[in-house]
C-alpha cells in the first residue's frame, strides 16, 4: 500500500486517510488555484494533508498573503508555484468528501449491496454479512452517523460521527427521530 506524508503534520498514513490537493492551470497572473483532489485523479504534482478540519482552518488562518504554515507547506511541495489558497478550502474538502461518499453509496445501491430498512438489515447482520451501518436523522439536516458496531457482532468501519452530528453515536442514534438506516453488505 502506498504512504504519502502530511505537509502539515508530517506524519505517513495510507493514501485512503489523507487527501490530496492539486494545483489549477495558471491563470492570466500565473497564480494556480490549490483544489482539494479527493479522488487523487487529478495529473500533475499533489500535496496530501492529513489533518483534522480545526487543524487546517489554524494553518489557513495563519496563511494571509505573507506566509504562514499552510503556504510555506504548499510552497515546498509545489516547488515555489505562485500559489492563491482560498479561504474556504476546508468548505471545498468536506463537499468533495461528502460528494465522493453519496457518489460512492449510489454505486453500492445499484449493485444491489445497499440494504435499506431496519428489518433488511437485522437480518443481514444476523448473516454476518454487514461491513458498515449508517444511520441519517431527518434527511433535512443531513446528519450522517456512521455505527462502530460495537457488540453487534459485525464489523464496521467508523466515519466521525461525533465530529458530524456534535454528540457521540449512542446518543445520537438513540435521539435521532424518522432515522434512516442503510447498511453496506458488499
Amino acid at each position: 500500500r502506498p504512504e504519502r506524508k502530511c505537509i502539515l503534520s508530517g506524519d505517513h498514513g495510507p493514501r485512503a486517510s489523507l487527501v490530496r490537493l492539486a494545483i489549477a492551470p495558471a491563470d492570466a497572473e500565473g497564480h494556480c488555484e490549490v483544489l482539494p483532489d479527493v479522488l487523487a485523479k487529478a495529473p500533475g504534482r499533489g500535496a496530501w494533508i492529513g489533518v483534522s478540519r480545526p487543524e487546517l482552518e489554524a494553518a489557513l488562518a495563519t496563511s494571509g498573503k505573507g506566509g504562514g504554515k499552510l503556504r510555506g507547506a504548499l510552497a515546498r511541495a509545489f516547488k515555489g508555484a505562485a500559489l492563491t489558497i482560498p479561504a474556504d478550502l476546508a468548505e471545498r474538502i468536506e463537499a468533495g468528501l461528502r460528494r465522493s461518499l453519496t457518489d460512492r453509496l449510489g454505486l453500492e445501491m445499484r449493485a444491489g449491496l445497499l440494504r435499506l430498512g431496519s428489518d433488511r438489515i437485522a437480518e443481514m447482520a444476523r448473516a454476518g454479512r454487514v461491513h458498515w451501518l449508517g444511520h441519517a436523522a431527518d434527511a433535512r439536516t443531513s446528519k450522517l452517523a456512521f455505527d462502530r458496531g460495537t457488540g453487534c457482532g459485525y464489523l464496521t468501519h467508523a466515519l466521525a460521527c461525533e465530529t458530524v452530528t456534535g454528540m457521540p453515536y449512542d446518543q445520537f442514534a438513540i435521539q435521532a427521530d424518522a432515522a434512516c438506516h442503510f447498511a453496506n453488505t458488499s
